[in-house]
């Protein structure tokens, strides 16, 4: 069966769409599923300014994809604001995902001034105590709302992203409707990856039931909400948009929102990369192979033939019932959830329900 939807070809460079760079591991908060198990620092070899710009000035070589400035907390870094307004000059399309408690008048102004396009701020409960006992510091979620307040009336669009467990799963839909209230652009749900300091709450983790009822879900959502919708960690999401949308008889449309560049599921390594605060590249943020060095190697040639990103550049090397599945060049299956449960990041995806035929 020929896969619906196909993407790319193998041993072809895809367009490079997002770069996540963790400016900083350094951070005011103490979530409890942080992949970075980022705290107050100072932590050791974090890129200096120059060797930031530098990073810019390659990136901007390979193409012109989102930089997502992340941390940590990217607040917490002195110069983001220097870095924000180079990237922006270069061309790039710079957006930030500060937790919100640091979040001023002052610097919601100074983020427009250098260009940020978009903030994403987490709510991972639809109240104050849901949210803190997450995000491990009492006052977080009205340091949260505070600086959506000061980003809402600097004019600075914001987004509402949400990391999804089994203690807030009832609570994703007031949620999304105070991200409406709130008036946020968008709302990103993250299906928890077992890594960082998520590893300890695994047992949170919804199951591969929870897993597709929620997706299921969410897809509902679509034309319930004025927001943007965008379900991230899930690439199983792809797949249940084009089963639903195929049944209901609708064509699929993409658009590219902000932080939401996303076309297909898993795309660690093929439209997206990680850049750590020590300037190590990866797949993403849970996928913690190391790709190559900024501070050693152009980012151009690491992007264009770290052999880990090539093999995530070909589905055909999926193995299990994701090498057999007529979604994987839709889907993929996350390949952080699969290294964390075998060690092999070309395994089939642990969390999923689905059974593709046999001759797919």
């Amino acid at each position: 069966m020929k896969p619906p939807h196909a993407t790319g070809h193998p041993g072809q460079v895809p367009e490079l769409r997002l770069v996540a760079w963790e400016t900083t591991r350094n951070c005011n908060l103490n979530c409890i599923h942080c992949r970075a198990a980022a705290t107050r620092g100072p932590y050791q070899n974090e890129l200096g300014t120059e060797a930031a710009l530098t990073l810019l000035d390659q990136i901007a070589e390979v193409g012109k994809p989102i930089i997502i400035l992340t941390g940590g907390e990217p607040l917490l870094r002195p110069d983001i604001f220097e870095i924000a307004r180079y990237g922006t000059d270069k061309g790039l399309r710079m957006v930030m995902a500060p937790n919100g408690t640091l979040v001023t008048a002052d610097n919601a102004r100074r983020m427009v001034d250098a260009g940020i396009q978009r903030i994403s701020i987490s709510l991972d409960g639809a109240n104050a105590a849901s949210h803190d006992r997450f995000r491990g510091v009492q006052g977080a979620f009205e340091g949260a709302l505070r600086g959506i307040d000061y980003a809402r009336r600097a004019g600075l669009e914001f987004q509402i992203n949400t990391t999804v467990t089994r203690t807030n799963l009832e609570e994703i839909p007031r949620i999304q409707q105070l991200a409406v209230e709130l008036g946020a652009a968008a709302h990103h749900i993250f299906l928890l990856v077992p890594t960082g300091r998520g590893k300890y709450i695994v047992d949170q983790a919804i199951d591969a039931v929870q897993y597709e009822e929620t997706l299921n879900w969410f897809y509902d959502q679509r034309d319930k909400t004025p927001l943007q919708l965008k379900a991230t960690c899930a690439p199983h999401y792809y797949r249940i948009l084009r089963q639903r949308a195929r049944a209901e008889g609708i064509s699929v449309t993409f658009e590219s929102h902000g932080l939401d560049a996303v076309t297909r599921g898993c795309l660690a390594g093929t439209g997206f990369c990680f850049v750590s605060n020590q300037g190590v590249v990866q797949p993403c943020g849970f996928l913690s192979l190391a790709c190559g060095d900024v501070t050693k190697t152009h980012f151009g040639e690491i992007w264009r033939h770290s052999e880990i990103f090539t093999a995530l550049r070909d589905p055909d090397r999926l193995e299990g019932k994701c090498g057999r599945c007529e979604y994987r060049r839709v889907c993929g299956g996350c390949r952080a959830r699969a290294y964390e449960a075998t060690g092999n990041f070309l395994a089939e995806e642990p969390l999923c329900s689905y059974q593709p035929p046999r001759d797919a």
